[in-house]
């Protein structure tokens, strides 16, 4: 079986666009840090009428299935009532995977092993450092394959076997089909910055952000879920 070098790669614009993913994320973090921490402090304060409203919630769909049901009951039971006539159960059918989806998985499957084979940590235990880069991208492959697209993981592939992954790979395989373009790095800029943008969106975030005293929300909630939960009793009381 032949052997090919790796291919050359612009370790400068790599270099750039890891800084800058690693500025992203330490951005979307920070944001996140921000509403993790006003969201606890909101349970912290709140988590009583919450669970209140929610379990009174639930009983009130309860009570509005089991009316729904009696007058069906009262219906059937009536003088002038006849069963619809052609009615049909349709259970729903096990979705079929077409046979595109088999491609794809197929190939999903072709492209984790063939780059699983080559980073995986067990091939640089003689070296601490690649031992641990090669933990990180074996994680990063494993994930994509399960939770990601084809798309992005061609891409990861690519970027793995262009030798841009900072572990030696040495020679691989003629067998092995590498894209001319790596463009893994530049999809990751471009997913953590949409990540950013949607963040951002987020209403607690903007209540941290834009309210002079977010405190000021957290009275606003507290006067919504009190008033919910009054009409909610209300709604119930039969029930309860």
């Amino acid at each position: 079986m032949s052997n090919k070098k790796l291919p050359s790669i612009d370790r400068t614009d790599q270099k750039r666009l890891r800084e800058e993913i690693q500025t992203s994320q330490e951005e979307l973090d920070k944001i996140h840090e921000k509403i993790n921490a006003f969201e606890a402090l909101i349970h912290a304060h709140l988590s009583d009428l919450i669970v209140e409203e929610q379990e009174l919630f639930v009983l009130y769909k309860q009570i509005k299935k089991a009316k729904k049901a009696n007058r069906l009951a009262q219906k059937k039971r009536g003088k002038n009532y006849k069963e619809p006539k052609g009615l049909q159960i349709i259970f729903e059918q096990e979705k079929k995977v077409i046979p595109s989806e088999l491609e794809e998985q197929k190939e999903k499957k072709r492209l984790y092993r063939e780059a699983i084979l080559h980073v995986h940590p067990d091939k640089f235990s003689m070296n601490e450092n690649e031992t641990d880069i090669a933990t990180e991208i074996t994680t990063r492959l494993i994930e994509i394959y399960k939770t990601g697209s084809l798309e992005t993981l061609k891409a990861y592939h690519t970027h793995i076997f262009k030798g841009n992954t900072d572990i030696n790979l040495g020679e691989v395989s003629s067998t092995i089909t590498i894209s001319p373009k790596d463009n893994y790095l530049q999809q990751e800029k471009e997913r953590i910055e949409k990540a950013i943008r949607l963040a951002k969106k987020n209403q607690l975030y903007k209540v941290v952000t834009e309210y002079k005293d977010p405190m000021v929300f957290m009275e606003e909630l507290k006067d919504y879920y009190e008033d919910r939960i009054i009409k909610l009793r209300k709604r119930t009381r039969k029930g309860l």
